[in-house]
C-alpha cells in the first residue's frame, strides 16, 4: 500500500498548487526518486512544464512530458494526463479531482488541495477513497 499525503495550501490560487507540486517534485527528484504528476489536459501540463522552470531562483528539476518519454528515458520528472510509466512510480503528485486507476501501483502519492471549493470537495472524496481501502492519509496543513 503506498503512503498517501494531502498537503493542504491556505490559498485558493490554482498557481500555488502547480508551485507546491514543483517543490514537491524537486524535493523527491533531490532525494533520488522518479516523479509522476498527473494533470488533467495538456493546457495544465504545458503550464507545469513552463513553471518547472520559473517556481523558483536557480532551480532546475528535470522534467519531460510524459509523450516524450520514449524519446527521453533519463527524465525524472514527468508530467502527463494518463497511466505513469512502470519507471515512475516512486512518487505520484496528483493534480487531478479522481484518484487514478493506478494508484496502488506508488510507493508514495501526494494530494495537493487548496481553498477553492471544487478542489477541497474533491479532496475530501479521494480522502475517503484512501480510507476505505485501508490507508490512513496523513494530513499536513502549508501557510
Amino acid at each position: 500500500m503506498p503512503q498517501v499525503d494531502f498537503y493542504v495550501l491556505s490559498s485558493s490560487d490554482s498557481a500555488s498548487r502547480q508551485s507546491f507540486a514543483c517543490r514537491l517534485a524537486e524535493k523527491a527528484w533531490k532525494a533520488g526518486h522518479r516523479v509522476f504528476i498527473r494533470v488533467d489536459d495538456a493546457a495544465q501540463a504545458a503550464m507545469l512544464d513552463d513553471r518547472l522552470w520559473t517556481f523558483r531562483q536557480g532551480s532546475f528539476v528535470p522534467h519531460i512530458l510524459a509523450d516524450n518519454h520514449e524519446t527521453d528515458p533519463l527524465a525524472t520528472v514527468l508530467i502527463g494526463t494518463g497511466t505513469a510509466p512502470a519507471d515512475h512510480r516512486d512518487l505520484l503528485v496528483n493534480l487531478t479531482a479522481a484518484v487514478p486507476e493506478d494508484w496502488h501501483a506508488f510507493q508514495r502519492i501526494a494530494e495537493i488541495v487548496d481553498e477553492d471549493e471544487a478542489v477541497r470537495r474533491a479532496g475530501r472524496e479521494k480522502y475517503r477513497f484512501y480510507r476505505n481501502q485501508g490507508i490512513e492519509p496523513a494530513t499536513h496543513r502549508i501557510e
